[in-house]
């Protein structure tokens, strides 16, 4: 296959992605992003640390303190943010194992390309733009 661009090389793996500086990016940015997400989770163990000592002193009123949130609440937002940040970090582990096995750029419904721009806006997508709409 020719690259009508001759200035830009074609990529070998994953065929989906036609551009090896955009895969080594999107390699790039699904690593970046699983550290951050880690980092995120990190702060969210401290946080849960941080409400169960709170839970375990008994002189916490929360229910009644006019001027806060209560304790439930936090822990509602806690575990509500922990599982969306482990649902995401999911989606990019499973992102990355695409790229090692030479699938990721590749719609997992219809076996054509994502297009670029979809992978730059979610690198973690799994199908393209036709059938991610068709999905919903």
């Amino acid at each position: 296959m020719t690259d009508p661009r001759p200035d830009r090389p074609v990529m070998d793996a994953a065929p989906g992605v036609t551009d090896a500086l955009a895969a080594g990016a999107a390699v790039a940015g699904l690593r970046a992003r699983a550290q951050e997400l880690d980092t995120m989770l990190a702060r969210l163990d401290e946080d849960e640390a941080s409400l169960r000592a709170d839970r375990a002193d008994g002189t916490a009123d929360d229910e009644h303190d006019p001027e806060g949130s209560t304790l439930s609440g936090e822990w509602q937002r806690v575990d509500a943010l922990r599982r969306a940040v482990l649902a995401e970090r999911a989606d990019v582990i499973a992102a990355l194992e695409r790229v090692e096995t030479g699938t990721y750029g590749v719609c997992v419904r219809c076996g054509q390309p994502i297009p670029p721009a979809r992978l730059e806006a979610r690198p973690f997508a799994t199908m393209c733009v036709s059938c991610a709409a068709a999905s919903d």
